[in-house]
């Protein structure tokens, strides 16, 4: 049995349909990613359709060796329309996709119940099948485990009622600028930004709040510690995947035993490597 901690991506697998063509992609699968260049034992659990794409997707998957718990079902597999504007992606997402039809097996439940750290999102509860596996699994996942609940508004894709669900089975909440915004709408807080991230931390009994501000900043909060942190200026290619790169990499280091600090500037320091590459799988440089 391998002494690498497991780290679980639980979600959206998909293609993004990029100006240059398609990357594979979606935001827990890109998580396992760069967890897995890390040193973790990084499994992706999602489901894609018994096509080409599919198949072109499996193919992918198996090159960069993540570990896999992917079903194949009757519904075609998912792709996201990428506009990109000045690095930054829009996306339009398709629906009625294989990863919103996640099937709950026995393996998933094995891991699951042995993972260090699981990142999920609202974005693949918007079916009610998807949302039943991914609320489940979290169920039975270690007490002291991280659970990282990634906001991840796309579209109208989310809900005050699924975001509640998922904050009750999560101790990490992490959100962008922009997210959070919604977010306090939703909750009708007011304030600076510091005091409803310390509002939430209380109210859902979480171990941490992550707050990203794309190229500004980033700040992690706890009950007693926050972590602020200027975004490093770099060359940009795109920003896909950076976010996740980032959520990654600090699960990485807090399992790895390091503080908020260095687990924080370990978290930016990788995000800033994926923007200076295409695609959210970019090769790691050894």
């Amino acid at each position: 049995m391998s002494n690498k901690p497991i780290i679980i991506g639980l979600g959206e697998i998909l293609w993004d349909l990029i100006p240059e063509g398609k990357k594979a992609g979606g935001a827990p699968i890109n998580f396992v990613y760069h967890a897995s260049q890390l040193g973790a034992a990084g499994y992706a659990i999602s489901a894609i359709g018994k096509d080409a794409l599919g198949d072109e997707l499996m193919e992918e998957v198996k090159r960069i060796k993540i570990n896999h718990l992917i079903e194949r079902v009757d519904y075609p597999t998912g792709t996201a329309e990428v506009e990109l504007k000045n690095g930054i992606p829009k996306f339009t997402i398709t629906e009625g996709v294989a990863w919103d039809y996640i099937p709950l097996t026995a393996k998933m439940e094995e891991v699951v119940k042995k993972a260090d750290a699981i990142c999920f999102s609202t974005l693949a509860q918007r079916s009610p099948v998807s949302q039943q596996t991914i609320l489940k699994l979290l169920s039975i996942a270690p007490k002291d485990s991280l659970r990282i609940l990634d906001i991840n508004f796309r579209q109208h894709y989310y809900s005050l009622e699924t975001i509640e669900k998922s904050l009750t089975l999560s101790n990490i909440l992490k959100v962008n600028d922009e997210e959070l915004v919604v977010l306090s709408k939703l909750f009708s807080r007011k304030g600076p930004e510091d005091e409803v991230c310390r509002w939430f931390i209380e109210k859902f009994n979480l171990k941490m709040m992550i707050l990203t501000a794309g190229a500004s900043y980033s700040t992690l909060y706890t009950s007693g510690e926050t972590s602020r942190i200027d975004t490093p200026k770099v060359d940009v290619v795109d920003t896909i995947g950076a976010g996740d790169a980032f959520t990654g990499a600090l699960a990485s280091s807090l399992i790895a035993g390091n503080t908020i600090q260095e687990a924080h500037k370990f978290a930016v320091e990788t995000a800033a490597f994926v923007c200076t590459k295409a695609g959210a799988w970019p090769e790691y440089e050894v």
